[in-house]
């Protein structure tokens, strides 16, 4: 489990074929790892992995082809976003996010607005439902506040701190991005579609 609060930027060294998958290593000079143990997990860019070896430069996981499928920016190169999972001691500065994308949306606008910036993105058609203003979604494994939502449209803000903390400052428009809406939210659906009149 994670809050979507991002610790560090890292970028994946190297991506080398590993089963049905591949093995990435990622370079996270800023990232502090003496108490990530072999079997921990770290989102990398909103999507978790579990960490299988480690160094003073930066550590590695395995990643399917199935999760690949599934996301974007796990290439090699790519700066990706970085979060250890909580810890049930841990202070809850975003909300509670899995790391398990529930599909990639596409930038429809980045703009400057003197400091902080206005996003934009469209999201998959069935996530529809779960974009509501002043709710949360995390964007490539940062977490947001959702200000407009029109159908699968909605626009985020993104204060100085979270564009110079984070890769979204990258952004451009046309830029793909892994989505993963709020938990509380489909709990609530599935309780209501599960409910039986008593």
């Amino acid at each position: 489990m994670f809050s979507g609060i991002v610790a560090a930027i890292g970028t994946i060294e190297s991506a080398r074929a590993n089963g049905d998958g591949l093995r990435l290593r990622i370079a996270a000079p800023g990232f502090d790892l003496a108490d990530v143990a072999i079997g921990d997990s770290i989102a990398i860019h909103g999507v978790c992995h579990t960490v299988v070896a480690k160094d003073g430069g930066g550590f590695e996981v395995d990643t399917s082809n199935a999760t690949r499928q599934v996301t974007t920016g796990l290439e090699q190169g790519r700066a990706v976003n970085l979060e250890k999972s909580l810890r049930l001691s841990d202070r809850l500065g975003g909300h509670l996010v899995s790391g398990h994308v529930d599909g990639v949306g596409t930038v429809a606008a980045f703009d400057d607005l003197g400091g902080s910036a206005r996003l934009v993105v469209d999201a998959p058609a069935e996530l529809a439902r779960y974009l509501v203003r002043k709710g949360s979604i995390c964007v490539d494994g940062v977490s947001l506040t959702v200000n407009a939502a029109n159908a699968a449209r909605f626009e985020v803000n993104v204060i100085p701190h979270t564009l110079a903390a984070t890769t979204l400052g990258r952004l451009a428009t046309g830029a793909r991005v892994n989505l993963e809406v709020d938990m509380v939210a489909r709990y609530a659906e599935r309780l209501l579609n599960s409910a039986t009149p008593s």
